[in-house]
């Protein structure tokens, strides 16, 4: 997501049609909604920054948000996607991802209606945005008639065998787990160990390269739901420019949400370009965003900040990659 924020400050002044020259920096949370908030400080503090791209992760945003709001200092999210996030009277928050309400949801009937389990064993690691995800999950797997228990671990944990015990023992034929692909890659290898046969189904917060790094041969399979990842939506231009150009600059392929923080910044670039400077007039010009031609999709932002498109695509590990298999509202009908 920074080299996304990267690639597009780079864009804008290479444009040159702004009378000044963007800068970018950073304030690392570490994911943590307790170091959030300094964080947070560090980049209030200084008075040159006028607007955040994130945070990245639920937890931390929540922790964050009342001292951006406070301050009057937009900040778009591309990945935080917990469902209450925009709901809990943030004025200076929007995201541009499609939230966990919609994504636990189509998780669950992706489980039920394309790989027809009868039997789940739901997992989350008692985060904001995993135990969050999986909540809307339960609800939709009891829509959907599909038996489930339930449990959760704190991450990071060292050891998942008695977990991955306790899910081949109760012979479910799905695993869902809602959380982040450090945990995930050390679960699967504990669930391939005790000998779990059945399918694993997680989440944005797992769908990452690092997870076939981690988890090596027990990440192959895994099914990946995300707001990101599928073609562009309605609206969405420049993304084959995007990859092309971030690539040149990083040598790899943008990751899960460079594109959505690609977006992110440039919408707060229009802001700008519209003759907003401070970080209020920013603020509200950002929050007033409609139709804006993102790399992603065509973004406008609702009364509550929600600036996502409500689909979600599910992806696999095959061959050591991770795979688009599709939208999962034509895969679960």
């Amino acid at each position: 997501m920074d080299n996304g924020v990267q690639v597009a400050i780079e864009d804008a002044n290479k444009k040159g049609d702004l009378p000044f020259t963007l800068k970018f920096t950073d304030s690392d949370d570490v994911g943590d909604p307790a170091q959030a908030p300094a964080a947070a400080r560090k980049l209030l503090d200084n008075s040159n920054v006028v607007a955040v791209v994130g945070p990245a992760f639920s937890g931390a945003t929540a922790a964050s948000e009342p001292l951006f709001s406070q301050a009057n200092m937009i900040s778009v999210s591309p990945s935080a996607t917990r469902a209450d996030l925009t709901g809990l009277g943030f004025t200076s928050f929007v995201r541009v991802v499609t939230g966990d309400t919609i994504q636990g949801a189509q998780l669950a009937d992706y489980v039920a209606k394309a790989l027809k389990s009868k039997s789940a064993f739901v997992v989350d690691d008692k985060s904001a945005y995993g135990a969050g995800l999986t909540k809307y999950v339960k609800e939709e797997l009891t829509k959907d008639g599909v038996t489930f228990k339930a449990d959760a671990v704190a991450a990071p944990a060292k050891d998942y065998s008695a977990l991955a015990t306790k899910v081949a023992d109760s012979k479910a034929d799905t695993l869902i787990y809602g959380g982040y692909f450090a945990a995930m890659a050390l679960f699967a290898k504990a669930l391939k160990a005790a000998g779990f046969k059945g399918n694993i189904v997680s989440d944005d917060g797992a769908k990452d390269d690092q997870l076939i790094k981690q988890a090596g041969a027990a990440s192959e399979g895994i099914y990946l739901t995300c707001a990101c990842g599928g073609p562009p939506a309605a609206g969405g231009v420049g993304i084959d420019q995007f990859n092309a150009d971030y690539k040149a600059k990083f040598k790899t392929d943008p990751g899960t949400y460079s594109g959505e923080a690609f977006d992110s910044t440039n919408l707060i670039i229009a802001a700008m370009k519209g003759g907003a400077t401070t970080r209020e007039a920013i603020t509200a010009a950002v929050k007033k965003t409609s139709d804006f031609p993102g790399v992603t999709h065509k973004i406008t932002f609702d009364s509550h900040g929600e600036g996502g498109t409500g689909e979600i695509f599910m992806h696999q590990v095959k061959g050591g990659k991770i795979v688009l298999l599709g939208n999962i509202a034509d895969l679960a009908k």
